[in-house]
This record gives C-alpha cells, sequence and structure tokens, in this order.
C-alpha cells in the first residue's frame, strides 16, 4: 500500500505496457515481475528481466533489454540497441545508449552491451558506437562515478574504477582492474592497461601500460602501481619482476625494441611480465614514458 500512494506499483507481465502505453499490446512472456514508478515511460517492446526496480521518470526505449534486478533510481534514460546484464544500479540523470556524438555516424545500427553489477552514478553517459553492427562494451562489476563519460566504440573490462569526471573519446580501450583518476581525459584510440592507475587531472595521449602509474599533463610512467597490484594479489616475486621491467622500458634509455628483448630474456616467465611486454608490443599510438 505505501508503495501503491508513491506511485511505485508492481507489475507482472504486459501489464506494465498497457499502464503506461495505454493500449492492449502483445503479451510477453520475458517480462517478468518487478516494481516500476507510474512516471516512468517504457516501450511495449523493451524486454525488462525480474525483480527490476525502475524509478520515477525513467525511459526506457524499444530496443532495450535489461536483466534482473537491475535498478534505476530517477530520470534514467536507456535507449539505443542496449543490452544491460543483471543487478546493475544507474542513479539518477544518467544516459545510457544513446546515439554517438561522433560526426562521422551516418546512420545503421549500433549497440551497447553491458554486462552484470555495474554502478553507474549521476550524470554518467554512455553512447553507442558510430559504425553499423559496431558496439560500445562495459564488462561488469565496474564502478563509474558521477559525470563520467564513454564515447562511441570505447572498450571497458570488468572491475574498472573511474572516479568523478573521468572522459573516455572514442575507441578508448580500459583492461580489467584499472583505476582511473577524477577529470582524467584519455584521447581516442588509447589503451589503459589492467591494473594500472591514472592520477587525476592527466591528460592521457599515449597507451598506459598494464600495472604501472602514469600521472601529468601530458601523462607520464612514474612507477609500477604497487598498492594496485598488492590489493589484487599480485605476488611479491611478480612486483619484482614489474618493476625490473619498468626500470628496463623508462629508465634505461633504450628503444622499445632492445627494451622489449632484455625483458622476453629476462623476467617473461611470470604471466604479469608476458602480458606488459605483448601490450607494450601491439601499441599503435605509442606508451606513455
Amino acid at each position: 500500500m505505501q508503495n501503491e500512494e508513491r506511485g511505485w506499483q508492481r507489475s507482472e507481465g504486459n501489464l506494465l505496457h498497457q499502464k503506461h502505453y495505454g493500449g492492449r499490446g502483445r503479451q510477453r512472456a520475458d517480462i517478468q515481475s518487478h516494481m516500476v514508478h507510474s512516471t516512468a515511460v517504457i516501450h511495449p517492446k523493451a524486454e525488462i528481466g525480474a525483480d527490476c526496480e525502475i524509478g520515477p521518470y525513467c525511459v526506457i526505449g524499444e530496443n532495450v533489454v535489461m536483466g534482473a534486478r537491475c535498478r534505476l533510481h530517477s530520470h534514467v534514460v536507456v535507449d539505443g540497441h542496449t543490452r544491460l546484464g543483471e543487478e546493475n544500479e544507474v542513479f539518477p540523470f544518467a544516459s545510457i545508449g544513446l546515439k554517438t556524438q561522433d560526426l562521422k555516424w551516418r546512420g545503421g545500427v549500433t549497440w551497447t552491451e553491458i554486462g552484470d553489477q555495474n554502478t553507474f552514478r549521476e550524470y554518467v553517459t554512455i553512447n553507442s558506437a558510430t559504425g553499423d553492427g559496431e558496439k560500445t562494451i562495459v564488462g561488469s562489476n565496474n564502478h563509474i562515478l558521477a559525470y563520467c563519460h564513454l564515447a562511441h566504440n570505447t572498450t571497458l573490462g570488468s572491475r574498472i574504477i573511474m572516479s568523478n569526471v573521468a572522459t573516455l573519446a572514442g575507441h578508448v580501450t580500459v583492461e580489467d582492474y584499472a583505476v582511473i583518476g577524477g577529470l582524467v581525459a584519455i584521447h581516442q584510440f588509447c589503451r589503459i592497461g589492467r591494473m594500472s592507475m591514472i592520477g587525476g587531472c592527466s591528460k592521457v595521449v599515449q597507451d598506459v601500460p598494464p600495472f604501472m602509474l602514469a600521472d601529468g599533463n601530458p601523462a607520464e610512467t612514474r612507477t609500477i602501481n604497487k598498492t594496485g597490484m598488492e590489493r589484487n594479489g599480485v605476488s611479491e616475486e611478480a612486483q619484482a619482476a614489474l618493476r625490473q621491467a619498468y626500470k628496463i622500458l623508462f629508465r634505461e634509455g633504450l628503444t622499445i625494441s632492445n627494451a622489449l628483448t632484455r625483458i622476453d630474456k629476462g623476467s617473461a616467465n611470470f604471466p604479469e611480465v608476458r602480458h606488459l611486454a605483448q601490450f607494450v608490443r601491439a601499441s599503435e599510438r605509442g606508451i606513455s614514458k
């Protein structure tokens, strides 16, 4: 009774769509029981999983698929060809899956795909991809804080933290467990390596190698991300090997190819060091030195 007085109603199946669109509509077996505020606007063809909570003035578009137990607090817009996994929490005024801001957009079907148990705080924006059939991808268990922006064709792994107002330009890739400080701006096509950390207010114009700490304008690699590795269970032996690899790459004045040759001959038996070397070899923009 209390929920109904506040505008909340529990809906089963197509009853939700009849209420918000005023029509009979088609019965949908894939829309389960969920709590929806009376002011929310949900397209009849949207697919909403079981036990979702959709707050006041939320808008969900025609091609949205939302997994079970997601919570949209209020004033959230989810549109475009967007798929959210389970147990995502989205705070007020976030916008997910809308059209790219890229001027190269020429139409077609583009996608936004999001995994499970992510948190998107207030005013987060996640744009769909630019080219027909392309995707913007976010993994699972990420914590994206207020005012962050994920542009078209970005690819995020899992367990990433983006602090307030961090901004990813188009085609940026962020690997698992990375931490991006507040007000950081990352140039298009850059790659942010696994378990790296970028200091607040940094301007990133080249790739940030995995397991490293970068900071500055433009960002430079300062040292290994020791605290991040300790928190995520990297062994002391692997940390020591990564510190040695850092010195070879950034402190001995070697070319990248010569530095990688030395690393391969030294500590490449550690998977973390192998990942670092592979990441650097694959860099197209160069690495932040």
